[in-house]
């Protein structure tokens, strides 16, 4: 027998669902903006604190986008690379700092459609075995070299933890689908656990 009250529990149910579905994103990404803001915040604050004799909130955080605006201004002429370019070969003698900030950096780097070692395709990898597939993106073309013949191989990126954590596999172009969906997109996909991926994926030509 069916409780008068089973259709208000299903409604109850439905709505709470669509309601979280909706909260939880936003809630997150709320409490990932303050964190951020709190540990910036905190970290230059101090410094004002000394000089002002009393705390203000945000001002840290503010002096934060200042310099980095103000380091993107220096880094886009000639002069100011020049000076960033004598830092960083300083930083890079730190033997400690050299293996830190050059990891960091490259991966960094990877997803600046400017930089030559950029990503170049977003890419479906037959991978980790044959009929099962994963979103990757392709980097750059590699030869193996034998006695009596030469493997052309492609080096793809697999996400396994977000985006900043995975791994790189050597595949050839059969185990590869280039598609034409852009890196930007790609990387949107990867974040949102594929929700986010289109319904239909155009292939693309091949080419890095």
């Amino acid at each position: 027998m069916i409780s008068m009250f089973e259709p208000i529990r299903i409604t109850f149910k439905r709505k709470f669902l669509a309601g979280l579905i909706i909260t939880v994103p936003v809630t997150l990404t709320i409490v990932v903006i303050a964190t951020l803001f709190k540990f910036i915040d905190g970290i230059l604050g101090q410094f004002f604190d000394i000089f002002l004799g009393r705390h203000i909130a945000g001002l840290g955080f503010i002096a934060a986008v200042c310099i980095i605006f103000l380091v993107g201004i220096i880094s886009t002429n000639v002069f100011g690379k020049r000076v960033l370019g004598i830092v960083e070969s300083v930083f890079l003698n730190i033997p400690v700092f050299k293996s830190i900030y050059t990891s960091i950096k490259q991966l960094v780097d990877a997803f600046s459609p400017d930089s030559k070692g950029a990503f170049r395709k977003f890419v479906i990898a037959e991978y980790p075995r044959i009929g099962c597939y994963s979103f990757g993106f392709l980097t750059k073309e590699c030869c193996i070299h034998s006695e009596n013949e030469k493997t052309k191989l492609k080096a793809v990126y697999i996400p396994t933890n977000n985006l900043y954590m995975g791994e790189i596999i050597l595949l050839d172009d059969k185990s590869i689908i280039y598609t034409n969906i852009p890196i930007e997109e790609g990387i949107r996909i990867v974040l949102s656990g594929g929700i986010a991926a289109p319904t239909l994926i155009t292939t693309a030509k091949e080419g890095i």
